[in-house]
């Protein structure tokens, strides 16, 4: 049994052994879903009540009172987010996303269903028709061998223009230079990143320059929490190990998540 201290196993699924072995996984995925979804939510606000915009103009001691394009100021409220992954992570998105007032739409690979508070549920091959409805764009997918480079030119051509991307999944999951172009044509308003390919992001790279990007250096698990509730898990799992009881978030070494 391997018990996992990040929601990501891409790195450990990946390992011939543990197929072949039929090792158990577990992560963290019911730690870090709630912590990562505030991160997603914060993110959303900043843009859409222009704190991308407000506070760079603090620290320049600037009193600006319009927002230049890109930026707008706007609302959450009756907006429409789709959220590609709706595992732990996605449905923890998408239930601070109904409390917000927000229509929420979904894309999964393991079926249809989801909580009543997602008015739809689409699997892969409906991603690009609910992308092109979407004012904002949530990637919380595991990086596998169907989700890497998933957000490409294509996608990015076909989303609903204006809207915002986010990603607390994994950089390798986006074609990170169709990313760059669709945030300086305007086809996106804005994207918040947590997660960039390669990390660190190099000094060099355009997304650092743009002005329409809130960029965080992989964090967005990270809270007051610390390691106390990573361990307690790891623990609960442990008693339950030993007693052959069932297991907290097992995850799917076929599948990767």
């Amino acid at each position: 049994w391997v018990q996992t201290y990040s929601a990501g196993v891409e790195r450990c699924v990946s390992v011939p052994a543990v197929r072949e072995r039929g090792v158990l996984v577990t992560n963290m995925q019911r730690v870090a879903g709630p912590v990562m979804a505030e991160h997603v939510v914060a993110m959303m606000l900043a843009f859409a009540r222009g704190l991308d915009f407000y506070i760079p103009e603090r620290l320049q001691g600037r009193w600006t009172t319009e927002v230049p394009p890109p930026s707008r100021m706007t609302t959450l409220e009756g907006k429409t987010v789709l959220v590609v992954g709706l595992g732990g992570i996605g449905t923890a998105v998408a239930r601070r996303a109904h409390a917000l007032g927000m229509v929420v739409d979904a894309v999964r690979a393991s079926g249809r269903e989801g909580p009543e508070y997602v008015r739809e549920v689409g699997l892969p091959g409906d991603l690009l028709r609910l992308a092109a409805q979407a004012d904002f764009v949530v990637n919380t997918t595991p990086l596998t061998p169907e989700t890497r480079g998933l957000f490409d030119a294509k996608f990015f051509d076909t989303v609903k223009r204006g809207a915002y991307f986010f990603n607390v999944g994994r950089g390798q999951s986006v074609v990170q230079p169709a990313l760059v172009e669709a945030l300086r044509d305007g086809r996106l308003s804005g994207a918040g990143l947590d997660v960039t390919d390669p990390e660190p992001l190099p000094a060099s790279d355009p997304l650092w320059r743009l002005p329409n990007v809130i960029l965080t250096p992989h964090v967005s698990t990270t809270s007051e929490l610390g390691n106390a509730a990573a361990l307690a898990v790891a623990r609960e799992n442990l008693r339950r190990y030993v007693a052959g009881e069932r297991m907290l978030s097992v995850v799917d070494v076929t599948r990767g998540y």
